[in-house]
């Protein structure tokens, strides 16, 4: 029994009490009934629910658990969901460690076995007080043993942004606050740019200390995880903030948040080709895992652009040169078509074949570079995947693995196992457009003396030419001109779908430039690159920075 409860006798039952409020009784004395009655009530054993909850269910149980949560009665409130030891302490945290109090919980609709609820309470602290309100939902589901109706635990349920083993805090904060700023000194804000929300914390952790400021009472979450920065969710009390200055825009990164909110899924990053700095990152939804700079995934037919400058570089084909564009192709036990499996005319270039997006024309020319490792080459010596980029703030950068036979095939088309985000492709582009791997940054190296990755060689002014060349055929009349059309300047663009397993509809990527501005986009199931990635990164581009 949990230490805390206890036990009464009433009427001839035990009751189980927790916080005052008794939660279940069973009968341990004898009836008047008779002997084969009483004998029989208490062999009989206890019907079990199963299924699904009912709506009344759902109902009761939320209550319940909304009920003894917002009287501070964490106990009785754990011993309403499926997982009692895990959620007593977080529970009792919110009021111990959190200092939260004055909770009033709103429920929605249940939607099946889900009930979405609005949180408004008041954080009190050292004398300070400030109301804090959020949105989040809870599951109702069948106990196992019980049968009984209980709401599903997890972290979240007490505040969507809290993880596993993460703690919500209020107190003076572990580091200075700080003021971070675009590269013309406009103050950014996660108010303003709900995106930048995880960059700014990270800045805020990494150099919050060192940018002079002093600290101030806040509410945050602390994850597990030391390496994270923590949350802020509130300030009570602000303390003296250090400036930071950043690489970002202003104009392009308000571009990019309008961009992504088009999309239920969508990231962006934009690029300052000649220098690396970064413009612009935008994610949707925006809070969360920031998959412009951490996501993994296949990019499609936007890594075009450096299966065609090694190919190029090998002097296999040049932009000008005929390019056989079958509408299949076979490379050892893979064998890979064109979207509704188009063909181009015998005699058509190369740069048609990358305009129009052209697999084949790719594949056909594998067993020509003789080294199946050939792209994980290029990635690492000219376009700088894989190596370790220190932008200033957490980065996956990149990966493009040793493959042989058909998963090399797939590489070449940005399939299998490579793995891409908005940021790396926005480099990539950025690299093919000067022909030198420029490492993204987000706050200059001068704030902290870091070494910066490097390239080992860079493109010749040839291959950099008719890199350029193929990417302004696309969007001038390829793939990429219906969603470049609104974009001025010196611009060029390449389109990519990529099909994911267990996926009916591929996720759209776009990447393109203008000028010295280069972004890349990833919209979840969007289907057709130009279609919605595309108009992504045009919006970016047409902003400017």
């Amino acid at each position: 029994m949990r230490s805390g409860a206890k036990v009464a006798v009433v009427g001839g039952v035990f009751v189980l009490v927790a916080g005052g409020i008794g939660y279940g009784a069973y009968s341990v004395l004898g009836s008047d009934g008779g002997g084969d009655a009483s004998v029989a009530s208490r062999n009989a054993t206890p019907e079990v629910k199963t299924g699904p909850p009912s709506a009344e269910e759902i109902a009761q149980a939320s209550k319940g658990f909304f009920d003894a949560w917002a009287a501070g009665d964490a106990a009785g409130a754990a011993l309403l969901t499926n997982n009692e030891t895990g959620a007593e302490p977080v529970l009792a945290s919110y009021g111990e460690d959190a200092h939260i109090g004055r909770v009033n919980i709103t429920p929605g609709p249940a939607v099946g076995t889900k009930v979405p609820y609005t949180v408004k309470a008041t954080v009190s602290y050292d004398g300070k007080s400030k109301p804090l309100s959020y949105a989040s939902e809870l599951t109702v589901v069948r106990g196992l043993t019980t049968g009984k109706a209980l709401v599903d635990w997890a972290p979240s349920v007490v505040h969507p942004q809290l993880t596993e083993g993460a703690t919500l805090r209020t107190g003076e904060s572990s580091t200075p606050t700080i003021e971070a700023v675009d590269r013309n000194g406009a103050v950014l804000t996660k108010e303003k740019y709900p995106s930048l929300g995880p960059i700014l914390d990270t800045l805020r952790e990494k150099y919050g200390e060192s940018a002079g400021g002093s600290a101030g009472i806040e509410t945050w979450i602390e994850p597990a995880d030391e390496a994270q920065p923590d949350i802020n969710l509130l300030t009570l009390a602000k303390g003296k903030p250090g400036k930071v200055q950043t690489t970002l825009d202003a104009g392009a990164q308000a571009a990019a948040e309008r961009a992504v909110k088009k999309y239920a899924q969508a990231s962006v990053v934009a690029v300052k080709p000649s220098t690396g700095a970064i413009r612009a990152v935008a994610n949707n939804p925006a809070t969360g895992f920031n998959a412009a700079l951490q996501g993994k995934q296949a990019p499609g037919s936007t890594l075009k652009i450096m299966t065609a400058a090694m190919l190029l570089e090998k002097g296999l084909v040049t932009a000008n040169g005929a390019a056989e564009c079958p509408k299949e192709a076979r490379y050892y036990t893979r064998t890979i078509h064109n979207l509704d499996k188009f063909s181009l005319p015998d005699g058509s270039t190369f740069t048609q074949s990358f305009a129009r997006s052209c697999n084949t024309a790719f594949i056909k020319l594998i067993d020509d570079v003789d080294d199946d490792s050939a792209l994980a080459k290029e990635a690492r010596d000219v376009f700088g995947i894989g190596l370790d980029w220190k932008t200033g703030v957490v980065t996956t950068d990149g990966s493009v693995p040793e493959e042989v036979e058909g998963e090399a095939a797939a590489q070449y088309i940005g399939q299998g196992t490579v793995q891409m985000n908005a940021l790396n492709m926005a480099s990539i582009t950025a690299t093919a457009m000067t022909g030198t791997f420029h490492q993204p940054i987000i706050v200059p190296k001068s704030l902290d003396n870091r070494q910066l990755a490097q390239a080992s060689r860079s493109l010749s002014p040839s291959v950099t030419q008719q890199l350029k060349t193929m990417m302004r055929a696309t969007a001038a009349w390829g793939t990429g001109a219906k969603a470049m059309a609104t974009v001025g300047g010196d611009k060029g663009a390449k389109t990519g779908s990529a099909e994911v397993d267990g996926q009916e509809t591929s996720n759209s990527w776009f990447t393109g430039f203008s000028n010295d501005l280069a972004a890349a986009a990833v919209v979840q199931t969007g289907g057709h690159g130009g279609d919605a990635a595309g108009p992504v990164v045009a919006e970016v581009l047409r902003a400017g920075g």
